[in-house]
């Protein structure tokens, strides 16, 4: 067991919500059976001018005051953003950290990996924690719509902007990790990628690369063997776990993820449907609607699954103290 405690969890959505309607009426598409095909009604775009550091610093903020703790508490920040945040150099931590008014007393630095950076940052925090470096902050922060436009309607319908934080301390007896389980396969086809414009000399966007059923279909195979390899570590089965989170890239494929592990909607949260597709934070907003609207108790086990491109997968089985 890796000895860490969850002490506090946030998400924001920045600005109002966005329907599907009205992203379909940019693009010239059915609502209705966009909404179908992707399960989502809708996502939040950020206002021009939000910085993706002060955004961070609101979700870590409310994440410590869940935890009741100071920010001059922390010793780590894990910044995570699968569109590069506010700026490629220096780390969008460290501006995350001045926002939170710590100077010279706390450790920040960046953490990528696609959608799956949250869940390696968690892992990193949870190390950094029990090896005496903690409290630790992970604060994912993604733009996404930044990285779209209507031109190309298969992302632009489905991703949004969010952020998501998660603060990890001390534990107590018989609270932590239980196991971790990560890869990835980069010999696979790439399914989505965002250049960089230093290496193109042009303006980037995400895009999609692979028609979606190839996309459910490695990233089933992924998720599957990651939570197997978490839960025969342990000698547990899903059945004896009492939550499972997964990435959620649309409402279908979230479906289909909760149908191969064999887990009852009812041992998760759903939260896709009203964010949209918001890559590394999916699994922070989960982890927060999870820890704030279910009867999480002592004692019980909670599985987080991810994916994301390259192709990165992982696990992480967490126990809440007895």
């Amino acid at each position: 067991m890796i000895p860490v405690r969850i002490l506090g969890t946030a998400s924001v959505l920045p600005g109002p919500p966005v329907t599907t309607a009205e992203v379909c009426a940019r693009v010239g598409r059915d609502a209705a059976e966009v909404e179908r095909k992707t399960g989502i009604r809708t996502r939040h775009f950020a206002p021009a001018g939000t910085r993706a550091a002060d955004l961070g610093a609101q979700a870590l903020r409310e994440a410590l005051q869940a935890a009741g703790l100071p920010a001059t508490s922390l010793k780590r920040i894990l910044f995570v953003s699968s569109m590069g945040g506010d700026v490629t150099t220096p780390a969008n931590g460290s501006r995350v950290a001045a926002a939170l008014g710590l100077s010279g007393t706390c450790d920040a630095m960046d953490v990528g990996n696609a959608c799956m950076g949250f869940l390696s940052a968690f892992d990193l925090a949870a190390r950094s924690v029990a090896t005496g470096l903690g409290p630790v902050g992970v604060v994912s922060v993604e733009l996404l719509s930044r990285t779209t436009r209507p031109e190309d309607p298969r992302p632009y319908l489905v991703l949004g902007d969010a952020a998501a934080a998660v603060v990890l301390g001390e534990a107590r007896p018989g609270e932590g990790v239980l196991g971790a389980a990560f890869g990835n396969d980069g010999t696979l086809p790439p399914d989505v990628v965002l250049e960089n414009p230093h290496q193109t000399g042009q303006r980037e966007g995400m895009r999609f690369l692979t028609p979606s059923r190839d996309m459910t279909r490695v990233a089933l195979g992924a998720l599957t063997r990651a939570a197997s390899a978490v839960l025969q570590g342990a000698g547990l089965t899903v059945a004896d776990v009492e939550w499972v989170l997964t990435h959620q890239p649309n409402g279908s494929m979230f479906a289909a993820i909760l149908q191969a592990l064999e887990v009852p909607a009812d041992k998760s949260v759903t939260v896709v449907d009203t964010v949209g597709s918001v890559g590394s934070a999916s699994l922070g907003t989960g982890l927060d609607r999870l820890w704030r609207t279910r009867p999480v108790k002592p004692g019980d086990r909670v599985l987080m699954v991810g994916v994301g491109a390259g192709v990165a997968h992982g696990a992480v089985l967490y126990r809440v103290a007895g």
